[in-house]
């Protein structure tokens, strides 16, 4: 099935975390095969920020149910899930069979900027068409600025596209004021309070890891987790290292370092942890806990979109959420600059990445490769 093959390929060549995949979904789906349109693409990505969960693995199963209904649902996940999951895996094997990782540092160093060039391209491609008017430029200079202070990014997306539903429905001169009561629920709130519920009864705080408790400890950071790696990883060492003592501070950061190595969702994180708490069997229960609720989520929102693209309310109220999720990936490429770019040699092999691609069709995957190659080579 094209479908499958197309995100086992996105899947395995997505470096740079939620952002990153976001640019190069957009590039082979929208620029290259034109599955979705630019409006359609920005839609299902604002949904997907709007639930818990990894972000991108969201937009791929939206992306998926969009083209193939339900069994799309579930390959198009699966597949940008899969390469993340065997090339983690084989990481953890390594590590606990030698008692270490292989050097990332020198990698790390040449491919970060060549990502920060990639989610740059991307922002670029997109912002035309998500802040097309002046109260959505206004709106995303706002939610930029608020995402530079600290906001949380959920109310941050939330607020504006709040605030543009009640521009919308400002009244005109002469006539009476309406206001948005057509825009549709969401139902995030009760699936979260169920699948975190679940997921809450079969998690223990005792130091001994069972495979069920294992399971109900990633299910509910699937469940509840919003924001970046660097918050899964907040979490997971509230969860694991400091209340039931599954890992050390070394094997956490251990496991950090291999999710940002390997392509794919930062999520399969839980596979490296799984595998070093549980063999294969704990890397299997690990990975389907934190990824299963983004399946659930998908399923029970993605008709939203049909839903509110039918209501001038709520169009605006989505309107509102993509130029806020355009303005996230800005500040996440702000973020990633101080660290992707430590010197001259950094910052060269970033712009003249971002220049090809701005100037060229090549596939992004070769400049992460060089990066890559140079890095070590450099370092």
């Amino acid at each position: 099935m094209e479908l499958g093959r197309v995100f086992l390929t996105l899947g395995a060549t997505s470096f740079g975390g939620p952002a990153a995949h976001v640019a190069n979904m957009e590039r082979e789906l929208v620029r290259k095969r034109g599955w979705l349109t630019e409006q359609r693409f920005l839609d299902l990505l604002g949904v997907a920020n709007l639930v818990p969960g990894p972000s991108s693995t969201e937009l791929a199963i939206h992306i998926g149910l969009q083209r193939g209904g339900w069994p799309g649902l579930v390959v198009a996940g699966a597949a940008f899930i899969l390469p993340a999951m065997i090339s983690t895996g084989v990481f953890a094997w390594m590590y606990v069979t030698w008692g270490a990782v292989p050097a990332t540092a020198a990698v790390l160093y040449g491919v970060k900027p060549v990502v920060l060039a990639i989610v740059g391209k991307a922002i670029a491609g997109l912002t035309p068409r998500a802040a097309r008017t002046w109260t959505l430029r206004a709106l995303g200079a706002v939610a930029l600025v608020a995402a530079a202070l600290g906001s949380d990014e959920l109310v941050i997306l939330l607020g504006a596209g709040l605030l543009a539903a009640a521009l919308a429905a400002a009244p005109r001169a002469g006539s009476a004021a309406t206001y948005p009561t057509d825009l549709p629920p969401w139902s995030a709130p009760g699936p979260v309070a169920t699948v975190a519920g679940g997921a809450a009864i079969v998690s223990s705080t005792s130091g001994i890891v069972t495979l069920p408790a294992l399971f109900g400890v990633f299910l509910k950071i699937g469940s509840v987790l919003y924001g970046s790696g660097y918050v899964l990883v907040a979490f997971l060492r509230s969860e694991l290292v400091e209340r039931r003592g599954w890992l050390t501070e070394a094997q956490l950061l251990d496991s950090v370092a291999v999710g940002q190595l390997t392509p794919g969702p930062v999520f399969s994180t839980a596979t490296f942890v799984g595998y070093v708490l549980g063999g294969a069997p704990g890397a299997v229960a690990a990975t389907i806990g934190i990824f299963l609720p983004a399946f659930v989520f998908v399923a029970l929102s993605g008709r939203l979109v049909e839903r509110m693209r039918a209501s001038p309310r709520a169009t605006a109220f989505l309107d509102g959420v993509n130029v806020a999720s355009i303005a996230l990936m800005a500040w996440v490429c702000v973020q990633l600059g101080g660290a992707a770019i430590p010197d001259p040699f950094a910052a060269a092999l970033g712009l003249v990445s971002l220049a090809v691609l701005l100037r060229t069709s090549l596939n992004p995957v070769w400049l992460v490769v060089t990066g890559a190659a140079l890095g070590w080579a450099v370092r």
